[in-house]
């Protein structure tokens, strides 16, 4: 069975439904993928890496990876920390602000638990996915021991996929974040960026520039997504320049990336082009800001999917 691994935080999201309730879930921009491909390619076994607690809400949260058919195998539990939190809000065009909680957040002390059992049991895998949040919450004093596990990984054959989400709140300094983008962008052999981060960090504006930049990386594929505008791919030498229609009902912008990573993923990890790939990612993610929240819900999505080929 083709097989993934996850690695990142899952929270507890907040979201006000009037002036005197608010409505919980859990999302994650890591989970979020996980969930997305799972329930658009369900013969790909799909698991989570992360740490939780061991309070009510890790509980539920477990019980959510499991509702959503995640294989928990490597969903640590710590016996102190607690999952992070944040509230989201959004304004009248779907853009969303948060505020979040996450300084006890078990997810920052999942490094221990990878000791050398557990990475040989994750070098069966046919990819692992990390991005720029878990890198950048997990401990600065087990950022090393982090990179020793992909570099197993990678010698073992696990392709290794980062996304360079960049939450500039969780850095000590913008260079931190370039020097560890910098090595994540080195080890790995797909890169899925986007232009908002690459030009937050990079300095880079356009598709062209960053294909351009990511020149001097061994990348065996690129993806650059620069929002509804159009995503562009660099497989080889074969570049593609792919048109995404807009979706004019926008409710909620959160989790477009994620939907579109975990489905372009599945799509190739499925055997589909990297066109296919692209416009099935697009799709999931033009479905996923029409609803509210990090996660659409699952009849809406699927049935949206179903409609796209899937």
């Amino acid at each position: 069975m083709t097989k993934i691994f996850f690695l990142g935080e899952c929270m507890v999201e907040l979201r006000e439904l009037d002036d005197a309730m608010m409505g919980q879930s859990f999302a994650g921009d890591v989970y979020n993928s996980a969930v997305y491909m799972k329930r658009c390619f369900p013969k790909i076994s799909v698991s989570m890496i992360t740490a939780i607690g061991r309070d009510r809400l890790s509980e539920k949260m477990l019980s959510r990876f499991k509702s959503e058919e995640l294989d928990t195998q490597f969903v640590f539990r710590h016996p102190s920390k607690v999952p992070g939190m944040y509230f989201i809000e959004t304004d009248s065009a779907g853009e969303r602000r948060f505020t979040y909680w996450r300084n006890d957040s078990a997810a920052k002390k999942i490094i221990p638990f990878l000791n050398d059992d557990v990475v040989t049991q994750l070098t069966s895998a046919d990819m692992f996915f990390f991005s720029g949040i878990p890198l950048a919450i997990i401990d600065e004093d087990s950022r090393d021991a982090f990179w020793q596990k992909l570099e197993r990984l990678k010698l073992a054959g696990v392709k290794l996929v980062f996304d360079p989400n960049y939450r500039a709140q969780l850095w000590a300094s913008k260079e931190e974040a370039i020097e560890q983008f910098n090595r994540a962008f080195q080890i790995s052999d797909i890169a899925l960026p986007g232009i908002e981060d690459l030009s937050v960090l990079y300095g880079i504006t356009s598709a062209p520039e960053a294909i351009d930049f990511f020149q001097q990386y061994q990348l065996a594929e690129l993806v650059v997504k620069d929002g509804p505008n159009s995503v562009v791919t660099l497989t080889g030498t074969e570049r593609l320049s792919h048109q995404i229609i807009p979706v004019t009902n926008v409710v909620d912008t959160t989790s477009a990336g994620d939907a579109f990573n975990g489905v372009y993923l599945g799509a190739r990890l499925s055997g589909r082009t990297v066109f296919d790939a692209v416009q099935l990612g697009a799709k999931a993610a033009g479905t996923v800001i029409q609803h509210p929240g990090a996660i659409a819900p699952l009849v809406a999505f699927k049935q949206a999917m179903s409609e796209a080929g899937i």
